[in-house]
């Protein structure tokens, strides 16, 4: 089965949400690559630029691939688009989490930076890695429901950083330039908005499986019905 057009709109809007870090990732490639200017901005890169590369191939890997996985057309089989893709996916994902802490932790602090938005890219960096491990966990325990949902709400953390530019421009444009006290919040709201409608997909999710199971048992009661009668 065809998905149809109206399928695409979840991966389509998903990838214009990746588009800025997708970018800002591609020049920020390139301007190690071709030895630009030492600036305040990029000399943590040039420094250590492995961390870097590292998140940024696992973040737009994740980001952008992972949107074609809310098509349930690329969902059904064993040997589906879904399943095998998922193989990149997680790892893609895991190593976008841990090189984004590593370089929290062991980077210095830009200047715009303040120790709130440290806080969150910790908490929010565990979590989404933490998300990924009990994703994993749920694959092996046979759990796919259980396996849907923590994926949902690690990919949720992951493209938060399309939705930061976002609240950027809404607090900038209502509120005044950010600070470093006040730029955790427009941050740390990306995040927070992200996993709320995370957890409304997954509640939608389940809603429907119920109510899917609940017909096929009505159904299989209407058979044995019918045969006795």
């Amino acid at each position: 089965m065809k998905p149809s057009r109206g399928v695409w709109l979840i991966p389509t809007g998903l990838i214009i949400l990746s588009l800025v870090p997708v970018i800002a990732g591609a020049l920020r490639i390139t301007e190690l690559a071709s030895g630009a200017e030492i600036t305040p901005d990029n000399a943590r890169a040039f420094a250590m630029p492995v961390p870097v590369l590292a998140h940024i191939i696992g973040a737009t890997l994740f980001c952008v691939v992972g949107s074609f996985q809310f098509l349930p057309g690329l969902r059904r089989g064993p040997r589906s688009w879904h399943r095998r893709a998922g193989y990149v996916l997680l790892p893609a994902g895991m190593v976008a989490a841990l090189s984004g802490l590593w370089m929290t932790l062991f980077y210095g602090v830009p200047t715009p930076d303040g120790p709130g938005l440290t806080i969150f890219r910790l908490v929010f960096g565990s979590a989404m890695f933490l998300a990924l491990v009990l994703s994993i966990r749920s694959l092996v325990l046979r759990d796919f429901v259980a396996h849907g949902a923590w994926v949902t709400r690690a990919y949720a953390i992951g493209i938060a950083a399309g939705t930061q530019v976002i609240t950027a421009i809404i607090w900038t444009f209502t509120i005044g330039p950010m600070e470093e006290t006040s730029e955790a919040l427009p941050m740390g709201a990306a995040w927070v908005i992200n996993l709320t409608i995370a957890e409304l997909v997954i509640w939608r999710r389940r809603r429907v499986a119920r109510a899917a199971r609940e017909a096929r048992l009505e159904r299989n009661r209407a058979r044995t019905v019918a045969r006795l009668s």
